[in-house]
């Protein structure tokens, strides 16, 4: 697609890194650490301790646990092939002790986390986090109820339960420590979202969120970041692992939005959100995207016009599944919609709903003529009918002829019946017009019809000659 990608705000942060805080770069999976990491503050003072032979943080006396909380850090900042389950046995397990041992510190303890500490404690979220995800190799069918699982989920499950236990620590000062949870720590943090574990995107999902809530200087950084992984997926992927986890953060944080709502709010919904609806993986994430949809008409009203437009802009007219999706997604916004904003979408939406009435697909017709089981939309429907019947009148009494599913057919005619009841002369006037029109529409073609064989007669007489 031509389309121009906005900016990207993740590199916009990644190329500020020299002015942050020390992130350490994404290292392969097979990638082995021989030891701390450069320019660590601590680096000096580890002598031959490594991870086979130091103490716990529990044997540790009191006065030199501070020191030794820090050596563990670094020490935990090794990584190891986990594709390999043969390969440094002892040493994966060790680190994974260690790990467990500075999780269970932080809990019973306080005061862990000094200012010193700080650039030890990101070395090692980001020598174990940050790294190359494993993926399917090239060709290879994905299958969605098979993902490809985490092989150093051992250690990571870990190292996630730390970073949660850190960022809501209230030993971590927000003014303090957002030099270090900085703009590059968190678009590397984003890029993992992409993981096919769903077990790491759940926590994901709740340290971003927690992140979100402590850090107010990074909201606006997370809401453009988050922006920009909609717009690759739209325009160039088409396929991301963590669009439905990153729309449930967003469904919390658009619940939150003050009114009236800022531009800024208008604009990611109508740039991001609602074209979200054209991606062919939609299915995945659906739920949550409707949700997030839904929230913006529950804050303000008017937001349904450009909500509903926009659907129907992107209306998967190719496929039937999708279009049941969509058709839910358009009952739960009917019901929040109020009369004088139904009456300007009405005709639009009911040119589709007509469609759907129409389309041989009976899933699709069944969920379209189950709207009018909805005593609310029907309301509105009543309201506006002078509007809305000639627009479906003439498929409904197609369907009521002539479909060929029985639950369809028995659908139709009950909402022909409330047709009637809402105004029986308007619907009287209504059919009359529609039979008006069958009847032109067949006599112009019964004249189409005979002009060809006029003409086909004239062509045969002219081969002869």
């Amino acid at each position: 697609m031509n389309a121009a990608v906005p900016t990207n705000p993740i590199d916009a942060a990644s190329s500020s890194v020299s002015n942050q805080a020390v992130v350490a770069q994404p290292k392969k999976v097979g990638t082995i650490v021989g030891g701390p990491t450069p320019g660590s503050a601590q680096s000096g003072s580890l002598g031959k301790t490594t991870l086979l032979n130091v103490p716990s943080l529990k044997a540790t006396p009191a006065p030199e646990r501070p020191a030794m909380f820090q050596n563990h850090l670094i020490l935990t900042q090794q990584c190891f092939n986990f594709n390999d389950p043969t390969a440094n046995v002892e040493e994966k397990e060790a680190k994974r002790a260690l790990l467990l041992g500075l999780v269970e510190h932080i809990n019973s303890s306080k005061d862990v986390f000094t200012d010193n500490v700080f650039p030890d404690v990101i070395a090692m979220l980001s020598a174990n986090l940050f790294r190359d995800l494993p993926s399917r190799g090239d060709g290879e069918e994905g299958d969605d109820d098979e993902p490809v699982l985490e092989p150093a989920w051992p250690h990571l499950q870990i190292v996630y339960e730390f970073l949660l236990r850190f960022v809501v620590s209230a030993d971590v000062d927000a003014k303090v420590a957002k030099k270090h949870i900085s703009q590059p720590f968190i678009s590397q943090l984003l890029e993992l979202f992409n993981s096919e574990d769903p077990r790491e995107r759940e926590y994901l999902k709740t340290i971003l969120h927690r992140i979100y809530g402590k850090y107010m200087g990074l909201r606006a950084f997370i809401r453009r970041a988050i922006n920009y992984v909609f717009f690759r997926v739209m325009y160039e992927s088409e396929r991301h692992n963590g669009i439905g986890e990153l729309l449930e953060i967003l469904g919390s944080i658009i619940n939150g939005f003050a009114l009236p709502l800022k531009a800024e709010h208008k604009r990611f919904l109508v740039r991001a959100l609602i074209p979200l609806h054209k991606v062919k993986s939609v299915a995945t994430f659906h739920n949550q995207l409707a949700y997030c949809v839904t929230q913006f008409v529950e804050k303000d009203p008017k937001m349904i016009e450009p909500i509903v437009l926009g659907i129907l802009r992107f209306w998967p007219n190719s496929s039937s599944p999708k279009q049941v999706l969509f058709l839910n997604e358009l009952e739960d916004l009917l019901e929040l919609t109020q009369p004088s904003e139904f009456t300007k979408i009405c005709v639009p939406l009911f040119e589709r709903i007509n469609m759907c009435t129409d389309s041989p697909h009976f899933q699709v017709a069944e969920r379209a003529l189950f709207l009018w089981n909805n005593e609310y939309v029907v309301s509105l429907i009543a309201q506006n009918r002078h509007l809305i019947l000639p627009l479906v009148i003439s498929s409904l009494s197609k369907n009521a002829a002539e479909h060929w599913n029985a639950t369809v057919t028995s659908l139709t005619g009950n909402v022909l019946k409330l047709f009637v009841e809402m105004d029986k002369s308007f619907f009287k006037e209504c059919r009359e017009a529609t039979l008006a029109k069958e009847k032109e529409q067949e006599e112009a073609k019964q004249k189409r019809l005979k002009h060809w064989e006029l003409i086909e007669k004239e062509a045969k007489a002219a081969q002869v000659l």
